[in-house]
């Protein structure tokens, strides 16, 4: 097949992946990764309780667009906030994440993959839409705020509410053990 039909039928999912390189070469450009360090994440926690969680949601939200794993910001919180309230304040981090990456993502690739040309990519989007609250749940148990996942989801053609829900429910669990885990290592470790 010629590369100028190619492009317009998956120009939506290019223009995503343009979007994840911009954003890459904009972060390392202007050195923003440096942001997203556990240490500057302390240091904007250490800062003022309510200025510093929305200065966490807001990283939390464009490093989860720029693929920064949220195991980053996790431990940051519950280094700097201790378990229960550095837990709650990544579940916000989090949820804020997952919604922004839907709305942006969508905004740009629609639901891309439900258009694609291929039997395998049908077939887990159809398995996606059987149960999608229960399937969006369990991928968030297993995987988190993995950016891949979300970029994923939000292209997957489910409805925000659906989307929404399964996040609700699917984060609370590995937040949670995470929290254990990231007191655990603090309390052992001189990190804090």
């Amino acid at each position: 097949m010629p590369l100028k039909p190619l492009v317009i039928r998956y120009r939506r999912i290019l223009t995503v992946l343009a979007f994840l390189l911009a954003l890459g070469l904009i972060a390392h450009a202007t050195l923003l990764q440096d942001e997203f360090s556990v240490a500057h994440l302390r240091l904007v926690l250490h800062a003022n309780l309510l200025s510093g969680i929305a200065a966490f949601v807001l990283l939390f939200a464009v490093g989860n667009l720029m693929q920064v794993p949220g195991w980053i910001f996790l431990a940051s919180a519950v280094v700097v906030l201790g378990r229960t309230t550095g837990g709650l304040a990544t579940y916000l981090a989090a949820c804020t994440s997952c919604v922004c990456t839907f709305w942006v993502v969508r905004s740009i690739g629609s639901d891309a993959l439900q258009r694609l040309d291929s039997k395998f990519a049908a077939r887990l989007v159809a398995r996606l839409h059987a149960h999608p609250v229960r399937n969006v749940a369990l991928l968030r148990t297993l995987f988190q705020t993995l950016p891949a996942l979300n970029y994923t989801l939000a292209l997957s053609g489910i409805s925000f509410r659906q989307y929404l829900l399964g996040t609700l429910l699917g984060l609370p669990l590995p937040i949670a053990l995470y929290c254990v885990f990231f007191n655990f290592i603090a309390a052992h470790l001189p990190l804090a």
